[in-house]
């Protein structure tokens, strides 16, 4: 069996929270109960609880090639044409991102397409693109 991978997050108006990962990101809901909703947030499951005080939390931050990246966060990783195609529809939203979309490492292991953005809700969405038999690699790409 292949696992699927499940985080709960915290946010603080399950209204945008939705707008976001439905309409921004292309996510689809999947059971909703008072003060919650589940995300099918490319395959695995997020479930999104209305917890106002946990999502206002201070966000410290990290370097990252350069740049300063949001510390808490999580994200996919998609192959390189779907990251693509997500550059182009958070643009096209004009989404703000926290680290604009960009090529990070190039020619060291870590190589990767790398953006991120808020949901407006408390959390940091962290899209990557990178071989997936490069994700875990140690040695020169």
């Amino acid at each position: 069996m292949e696992a699927l991978f499940h985080l709960s997050i915290p946010v603080d108006n399950l209204d945008r929270a939705k707008a976001f990962y439905v309409d921004t990101l292309g996510c689809a809901v999947g059971r909703e109960t008072q003060g919650r909703f589940d995300i099918n947030f490319f395959g695995h499951h997020i479930v999104a609880h209305l917890s106002p005080r946990e999502a206002g939390r201070e966000n410290g931050v990290i370097p990252s090639d350069g740049a300063v990246a949001p510390l808490r966060h999580f994200g996919a990783i998609l192959p390189l044409n779907q990251w693509k195609a997500m550059e182009n529809r958070l643009t096209a939203r004009k989404s703000k991102f926290t680290l604009t979309p960009r090529l990070s490492f190039a020619g060291k292991p870590a190589e990767q397409h790398i953006m991120m953005l808020e949901d407006g809700c408390g959390n940091v969405v962290e899209f990557k693109s990178q071989p997936f038999e490069r994700v875990f690699a140690t040695g020169a790409p």
